[in-house]
């Protein structure tokens, strides 16, 4: 288990101010490493860095848009004066969008999710990666995706195609960044209750989807920490290119 231990490293977690950011970010914590919480919400930041703080362990907050490239340099310059280079990225910070479907989708909807989801993981990722090579010491980067990066919904083309293109992407950044040691994989969650979903999972039509997941459930945050800690510490050392689908079967599914 000494594989799974962060003690002496620095996380840097985008989308971190709630959802599955903030429970990424507690669970880095626990497991030793230093997190910096990035995000919009400069309220809820304190709130979650006190918190992990209060529970002895190490949080810096800094106030990010994954939009504004001098946004991002000027968090991650944040990160590096209060922690040092980061080793660690999780790459969560998302919209889903409005839900409309595409015949219907206002103009400017489409461009402003893939803006945030695949332009603003890559815009994280690339200022991060510059560090990390620069440092020497390699590093890890995982990218948030989605079931939906693989399979189709009504009503969320923008999302499952920025989700789609990050999947991709993350092998790209692999191929390349592997040569500095770094390693870039990405999770691909199933349905997981979220402040932004609850409401449509509890429907009947959120009961529908969830007959049709061969596990018989929704996931939990706490499903996604064992495959975050695989591909965020020295467990999964020798994994790069890597989309791990957590989602209890659903894509494999009969139609």
């Amino acid at each position: 288990m000494a594989d799974f231990d962060l003690s002496g490293r620095i996380a840097f977690v985008t989308g971190a101010s709630g959802g599955l950011g903030s429970h990424f970010a507690r669970l880095l914590a626990r497991h030793g490493a230093a997190v910096v919480l990035a995000a919009r919400r400069e309220e809820e930041l304190h709130r979650l860095a006190d918190e992990i703080t209060q529970a002895k362990g190490r949080a810096h907050p800094v106030t990010m848009d994954v939009g504004d490239p001098a946004s991002v340099q000027a968090a991650l310059d944040q990160a590096e004066a209060a922690f040092g280079v980061p080793d660690i990225l999780v790459n969560g910070a998302g919209i889903a969008g409005r839900g409309a479907r595409m015949l219907d989708l206002p103009e400017g909807e489409f461009a402003r999710v893939v803006e945030v989801n695949l332009n603003g993981a890559f815009r994280v990722a690339r200022e991060a990666a510059r560090r990390m090579a620069a440092a020497g010491r390699g590093g890890s980067i995982v990218n948030v995706a989605s079931i939906l990066a693989f399979g189709t919904a009504v009503g969320v083309a923008a999302y499952a195609a920025s989700k789609a293109a990050l999947v991709h992407l993350t092998r790209e950044m692999a191929l390349e960044w592997a040569r500095h040691g770094i390693r870039v994989n990405a999770l691909a969650p199933g349905y997981i209750p979220t402040d932004l979903n609850r409401a449509f999972l509890e429907s009947p039509s959120g009961e529908r989807l969830r007959a049709r997941i061969p596990l018989g459930r929704f996931g939990t945050p706490e499903d996604l920490d064992g495959p975050l800690l695989l591909l965020a510490s020295d467990a999964g050392r020798y994994i790069t290119g890597t989309v791990l689908v957590v989602d209890g079967g659903h894509l494999c599914a009969p139609i």
